[in-house]
């Protein structure tokens, strides 16, 4: 299946340890493929395998490290 790719908008990302809060938490998803988090934009962008880990899943590891997304542009199918 194609990769996916999310661009998640989290206004609370402010410093390196947000950064790797999520990129751990996220990458450590069966299926993700590739996490990169821009502090100042931020924001998360994720790619992901669709039949492998889900959109939800993806945001609830984001909310588990203490994040709330306020949006999500989804991109490639």
């Amino acid at each position: 299946m194609a990769a996916t790719r999310v661009l998640l908008e989290v206004p609370s990302i402010s410093c390196d340890h947000c950064k790797r809060a999520i990129e751990t938490a996220v990458g450590a998803l069966e299926g993700v493929d590739r996490v990169q988090v821009d502090v100042a934009g931020r924001t998360a962008t994720v790619d992901f395998d669709q039949g492998s880990v889900s959109l939800e899943a993806i945001e609830a590891a984001v909310a588990g490290e203490g994040y709330e997304v306020a949006a999500r542009h989804v991109t490639g199918a």
